[in-house]
């Protein structure tokens, strides 16, 4: 289930320029080379702080607007980036205190980027006036399409401003301290605080509702400036054109679900680093991107071959960018933009990849680029305007996932694995699944699945309990309903409000030293890590699906996977950390229970995706992974866009080949 994407005329390709890093009589040979390659979007400006503004209020636009004119008339269109991530050294010598503090108490150092203290009066200032006058000149360009926010958020500041402002976001949200002081149980240690000034920023381990209530504000400090420039920018710009942020995947610097609320669309910066894709893992961080809004979204970087960053910076494969390209695409991505089109020649990024050399010739890379710009001219007239479609969602909570980063209990218990560990035995068998908010609607799913769900409040309960008396299929994991919205315990046994639905309580939980046995009809296994043991209420329902083997004496023969009817739909409970063949086995069993159906049956290595057009067309993306030529029996007799062939019974895909079908008729 999708909610409707904006509306783009064509898939995008493009990259990350720079024209004020060059003399301006090469720009055209960059746009011609751009051209050549099909490109159809260029990302400007989003470091030009400096040269936008050299002085305060002196503002240098004529060389950005002659640089958005040259592209367009290649038939090129613009995305603006706001300057904001790269403060300049005159405004830092005007307003030293703009620097962000860091744990220890030291400025963090101008130089790099997003030095500043997100919360800064001063900041908050020369970012009206920059973003006011970039939206005055440019706002009505009829060749730029978007906006870019800033770059990557990330900077956490500990300056003494901040911590007043975190003292009254606290104030305003408990009303009293007394109310503070019961949520966060301050009695504990002689916490208990008597003035709002006493209250610190924590450093470290500290109480574990200081440290959710610290997250919930450096959430709503980035909002603030978020909204700032969304109220700079809005009132100048033509009808459709949007506004994003390019967010990095699973950082958790803060919650994505609340900071996007108030963009257009949402955005994300892809990068592999060291190594080769791997498409069941970076299939969820696409699907989380296009949960943040429930609709399509950009990818507004990602690799040119490489990196330099990385502890060992080797190049993708020769067709893997491509592949992975697709994959973005296959998942609700509406465009893809390579960072970047050519490096600086001094500046700190020098060895990264990008589609030109130093020299400004094109890279080897330059013709993977070239065979996307062929695709993608193919393939927009299907795609424009489509929707990814899901039966399956995963919640995802950042609350749960700082309270377990802060109190694992098992030093390798981690939250993304966890996740990913209920999302690859979907994505294997090409069963697509939306990644979204523990708060947003359940409407038209059939299945879904809550891995470890801690933090629950009465709402999210709510939701799910009503979502499975429609019928849903609901799983709860390992780590479900331990704790309120304040990080504190519940005081009644996991799933805490869902008890009753799942038919069961978790009686105690135990972080393994070794893997234990798990059997039962459906597999025969191990649970790794964490096992919980189960106390069925309900035994007249509910039905244990595997029980633990000997293990710890605490364990033995007691009930580890269970599942419950309630109302007209099923719940269950999964108290154990399966080995990924048995995890395999249960996913399949309770997939085929919701009547849930793969796109396709394919290899493995082998990835089929499906997005349905504004006419109701269904568009098949399928996707070889790997360098060795792959065979796939198709479900229909198709067409084959890229190629431009029909193709019955068996679709041959080469090395990291790519097949865009439509059926036949």
């Amino acid at each position: 289930m999708s909610l409707p994407p904006p509306t783009f005329a064509r898939l995008h390709l493009g990259a990350a320029y720079y024209p004020e890093h060059w003399p301006e009589e090469r720009w055209p040979e960059d746009i011609r080379l751009m051209r050549k390659a099909r490109l159809t979007v260029a990302r400007l400006a989003e470091f030009a702080w400096s040269t936008l503004e050299p002085t305060e209020g002196e503002f240098h636009f004529d060389w950005l607007d002659r640089a958005i004119s040259a592209l367009a008339s290649a038939g090129i269109v613009s995305v603006l980036g706001t300057p904001t991530a790269a403060p300049p050294a005159w405004l830092v010598q005007q307003n030293p205190d703009l620097l962000a503090v860091d744990e220890s108490g030291h400025r963090v150092q101008f130089g790099n980027r997003c030095h500043y203290c997100v919360n800064s009066p001063e900041f908050h200032a020369a970012t009206r006036r920059i973003v006011g006058a970039m939206a005055e000149r440019f706002g009505s360009t009829p060749h730029v399409i978007g906006w870019q926010l800033d770059n990557e958020y990330n900077r956490v500041c500990y300056c003494d401003r901040c911590r007043g402002l975190f003292q009254r976001y606290l104030a305003e949200k408990f009303g009293s301290l007394d109310a503070l002081n019961r949520h966060w149980s301050t009695r504990y240690w002689s916490q208990t605080y008597s003035g709002w000034e006493q209250i610190p920023i924590p450093i470290g381990p500290h109480n574990p509702g200081l440290m959710l209530e610290f997250k919930h504000f450096v959430t709503e400090s980035y909002r603030k400036f978020q909204r700032l420039q969304l109220d700079a920018l809005r009132s100048h710009l033509r009808p459709g054109v949007w506004i994003t942020h390019n967010f990095m995947g699973w950082f958790n610097g803060f919650d994505h679900y609340v900071l996007t609320r108030d963009l257009d669309l949402a955005s994300w910066d892809w990068y592999v680093g060291t190594g080769h894709h791997d498409y069941l893992t970076s299939g969820a961080k696409h699907d989380l991107t296009h949960g943040f809004k429930r609709r399509n979204f950009w990818l507004i970087e990602t690799q040119p071959g490489n990196v330099n960053w990385s502890s060992t910076n080797n190049t993708l494969n020769k067709g893997e960018a491509r592949a992975m390209a697709w994959h973005a695409v296959a998942h609700g991505a509406d465009a893809v933009l390579y960072w970047q089109w050519r490096s600086a020649l001094g500046g700190q990024e020098q060895y990264h990849g990008a589609l030109v050399d130093q020299s400004g010739q094109p890279r080897p890379f330059y013709e993977e680029v070239q065979q996307l710009g062929r695709d993608f001219a193919v393939a927009s007239p299907l795609l424009s305007s489509s929707a990814v479609v899901s039966d399956v969602a995963l919640l995802n909570s950042y609350d749960s996932r700082w309270s377990i980063q802060w109190q694992r209990h098992h030093r390798d218990f981690d939250y993304v694995a966890h996740f990913n560990h209920y999302y690859r035995p979907l994505a294997v068998r090409n069963i697509a699944a939306d990644v979204i908010s523990t708060d947003a609607p359940l409407e038209g799913y059939k299945l879904v699945i809550a891995p470890a769900l801690l933090v629950l409040n009465g709402s999210r309960a709510t939701r799910l309990r009503d979502f499975v008396e429609r019928g849903g299929h609901l799983v709860l994991t390992i780590r479900c309903g331990m704790k309120d919205e304040y990080n504190a315990l519940l005081p009644s046994r996991q799933p805490g409000p869902l008890a009753d639905v799942a038919g069961v309580e978790v009686e105690e939980y135990y972080a393994l030293l070794e893997p234990i046995p798990v059997a039962g009809e459906w597999f025969a296994g191990t649970s790794r890590l964490w096992a919980e043991r189960l106390k069925v209420r309900d035994e007249a329902s509910t039905q244990v699906i595997a029980h633990y083997g000997v293990a710890n004496g605490w364990l033995d023969d007691q009930p580890a996977v269970t599942v419950h009817p309630h109302g007209e739909g099923r719940v269950y409970f999964v108290g154990s950390y399966l080995d990924d063949a048995s995890q395999q086995s249960l996913l399949d069993r309770i997939v085929a229970t919701a009547r849930i159906e793969p796109v396709m049956e394919t290899p493995v290595g082998v990835e089929a995706r499906k997005r349905v057009n504004a006419e109701g067309v269904e568009v098949l993306i399928v996707i070889n992974h790997t360098r060795a030529k792959q065979f796939v029996r198709l479900p229909w007799p198709a067409r084959e866009h890229l190629s431009g062939q029909s193709v019955e019974g068996k679709l041959k895909l080469a090395s990291y080949g790519v097949a865009v079908l439509t059926p036949l008729t």
